[in-house]
């Protein structure tokens, strides 16, 4: 599925484009029936909502699930983020974010790219997040919002947010985020929030801030992430665990667009258990390779 011109323009502009319906109601059924087994994985890369035993993100689940493996190579998913980087891509980061009824904590202000370069030493923004819900996304189940054309101010001072959510978070301060409102219509248009059916698909560029708040509906919102990086920007430290941050720069090659409603092999490299070297950490810089 490669973008249009309109679309180029209008990612350009606004740092997102939303496709709703993308998917089927049989390729997001397929997706749903995997996810109650990842998420009943007693292990440390099923990250829990603080003080409770509700997954908030799964990792890697490309590495050890068939159908996740075969999402990590959609064209649909792909194709797109290709266009707009102009390059082939590898899987930087791969999440099921799960924001479950009731359950789900807020996600704070923040450009994933802030904590791709302060973590990750990734060289530039090159990079992008495509996501899939596997839920209907309404006002009620804590949708994502985003601050139209922020992406456009680079990266953004931030701290370390280690204490509010189980997950640490590079954060960006009220009063950053209020200008970025203003600036971008205040109270018309200033704060977007795509919803959608299941089967809808986001694209949204590394540097746009956004956020999510908490889920006091009784909807539960699961969304799949794909962090996709061009090639030659990958990260330049192990800082963090590789199945939070993968470090194989393979490019990825797309299956044909029916993958996920038909028999096609796909490799799954942790199907029996992730490898103790990726749980691995050095803060030295790799070399450009």
């Amino acid at each position: 599925m490669h973008l249009t011109e309109e679309q180029l323009n209008k990612f350009d502009q606004e740092g997102y484009l939303f496709f709703p319906n993308l998917f089927s109601k049989e390729e997001v059924g397929y997706l749903n029936s995997a996810v109650p087994d990842l998420y009943k994985i007693r292990a440390e890369y099923n990250f829990r909502e603080k003080g409770t035993d509700v997954v908030r993100t799964n990792f890697a689940a490309h590495m050890y699930s068939e159908p996740f493996a075969k999402l990590a190579r959609h064209p649909r998913m792909i194709q797109p983020v290709e266009d707009l980087l102009k390059e082939k891509l590898y899987m930087h980061q791969f999440k099921i974010n799960g924001k479950m009824a009731f359950e789900g904590d807020v996600w704070q202000w923040h450009q994933d790219y802030g904590t791709w370069f302060n973590d990750d030493l990734m060289p530039t923004s090159r990079a992008m997040n495509v996501a899939i819900f596997l839920n209907d996304v309404t006002e009620f189940n804590g949708p994502l919002i985003f601050i139209p054309g922020s992406h456009k101010k680079g990266v953004i001072d931030a701290g370390h947010d280690t204490s509010t959510t189980s997950y640490p978070l590079w954060t960006i301060n009220n009063e950053i985020i209020t200008k970025l409102v203003d600036r971008a219509g205040g109270l018309n248009g200033g704060i977007v929030s795509p919803k959608g059916p299941a089967g809808s698909m986001i694209l949204f560029h590394s540097c746009l801030v956004h956020a999510s708040s908490n889920n006091l509906s009784p909807f539960n919102r699961i969304s799949v992430y794909l962090s996709l990086c061009a090639v030659s920007n990958h990260i330049r430290r192990y800082k963090r665990k590789e199945y939070i941050a993968h470090r194989d720069f393979t490019p990825i090659e797309c299956l044909p667009d029916d993958c996920l409603i038909n028999d096609y092999n796909v490799d799954l490299p942790w199907k029996d258990g992730i490898p103790q070297s990726a749980y691995e950490t050095s803060m030295k810089e790799i070399s450009n390779k």
